[in-house]
């Protein structure tokens, strides 16, 4: 069976540093940090006091207040942004056959400021079980996925996948193959997250995984820095429309790149830490090239998972060097999170977003916030410091990795 081609006809964003994909690519490019004091709640007790927050967002500017009552702001983020994909991709005008169209969706948490709501509220109601009707699908994952078919009437493979801060790369991984295999024309393919919660917060502050550099939260996310100290919780949402290629042809869409590979791997090392020598990230890497039937020569940026961990960026930076050997000194490297923060399940489709937007406009954002090297990272690395750089990207390769050793690796390439 010979498999389909699978590209990329439209994208649409909600972020910290823009609350649309052009706003989003425009914030990249300048190198801005979306980094600030929280606003979201009393952060006054907290390690950390600052975040990546989305800005400027009122659910009543996209949802009427019956309906916005129903939805956690997780859901509303990934509403938002399915519905700029979706218009960018013209699928609706162009009348595609909705019972192909499909919808999934990668959420590391869910529905969490839901969760915390509710049980705090009944915990204070003297046992009381006072529970929200919508409590429940209000806080499941999958309901994100499910609210965007119900709004456009898609009748296709609908799901949510949850592997931690892999979830939207493994989302789009998915996505592929089922349109690979014939199983769909269209999927709506993204991911969501909004836990710059009480919860949120104190969980990863007791796992030691934030940074705490409250004196200068805009400079707090640091990735290959030698001076990082954790990474910075960031929220939003991402949507990358994905269509077979003789389908998207036949309408005369907009084709953006094609999605030619995918990668799966698990570290099997420990519950938080990566594999200290990037045994996983060096694997996923590899599936993925194979995958795509390239080589590591064809490569010409990598957008890394670098969420400005002592640990993390360490190993991936590795295994990147293990897998390109000397190639891996002549490509531009780079991690947007040092400006967006790390939004955990919706990582994967926003970095995806940012790699497809280097083959778009020949432009690589740059990692900022660098200050000293780190002598345990190879110096001969380009990670794109400080500066974005213009450069033409035929081949760009996406990774994300979640707690739980999940690996996975995205590459597009220009068509």
């Amino acid at each position: 069976m010979e498999l389909k081609r699978v590209v990329v006809t439209g994208f649409g964003a909600i972020t910290p540093i823009g609350n649309n994909a052009k706003e989003y690519w425009d914030s990249l490019v300048k190198g801005e940090s979306g980094a600030a004091p929280i606003t979201l709640f009393d952060s006054t007790n907290f390690k950390t006091k600052f975040a990546c927050e989305v800005k400027n967002f009122n659910p009543l500017d996209h949802f009427d207040k019956k309906e916005a009552k129903k939805m956690d702001r997780n859901s509303q983020f990934g509403q938002v942004a399915a519905r700029e994909a979706i218009a960018h991709s013209r699928i609706i005008e162009d009348s595609v056959d909705k019972n192909r169209v499909g919808v999934i969706w990668g959420s590391g948490i869910g529905g969490l400021e839901t969760f915390e709501t509710e049980v705090v509220g009944w915990a204070n109601s003297q046992n009381i079980p006072r529970f929200n009707p919508f409590f429940i699908p209000k806080m499941i994952a999958d309901i994100t996925p499910g609210n965007i078919s119900i709004e456009f009437g898609f009748h296709g493979p609908n799901y949510t996948t949850v592997s931690a801060c892999a979830s939207s790369a493994n989302a789009l991984i998915d996505a592929r193959m089922l349109i690979q295999l014939g199983k769909a024309d269209v999927i709506v393919c993204g991911g969501s997250e909004a836990a710059v919660t009480a919860s949120g917060m104190g969980g990863f502050n007791a796992l030691m995984a934030l940074s705490t550099r409250n004196d200068d939260p805009k400079t707090a996310s640091r990735p290959f820095d030698k001076d990082r100290d954790g990474f910075v919780l960031g929220e939003g949402a991402g949507c990358i429309i994905l269509e077979e290629y003789e389908h998207a042809v036949k309408r005369g869409a907009t084709i953006y790149a094609e999605l030619a590979g995918g990668g799966l791997s698990a570290d099997a090392h420990h519950m938080t830490a990566p594999h200290p020598e990037g045994l996983g990230a060096y694997l996923v890497m590899k599936n993925c090239l194979e995958d795509a039937g390239l080589t590591a020569d064809d490569v010409d940026h990598i957008n890394m998972h670098g969420t400005s961990t002592p640990l993390g960026d360490i190993a991936e930076s590795s295994a990147i060097a293990k897998l390109l050997g000397e190639h891996a000194y002549d490509i531009n490297l780079n991690s947007t999170k040092s400006m967006t923060g790390h939004l955990l399940g919706a990582a994967g489709v926003i970095e995806a977003i940012a790699a497809i937007g280097t083959i778009i406009h020949g432009v690589i954002p740059p990692t900022i916030n660098h200050f000293t090297d780190d002598e345990k990272i190879d110096a001969r690395l380009d990670f794109t410091f400080n500066e974005a750089v213009h450069k033409e990207v035929n081949v760009a390769m996406s990774n994300t990795f979640g707690f739980g050793g999940h690996n996975a690796c995205v590459l597009f390439k220009k068509i």
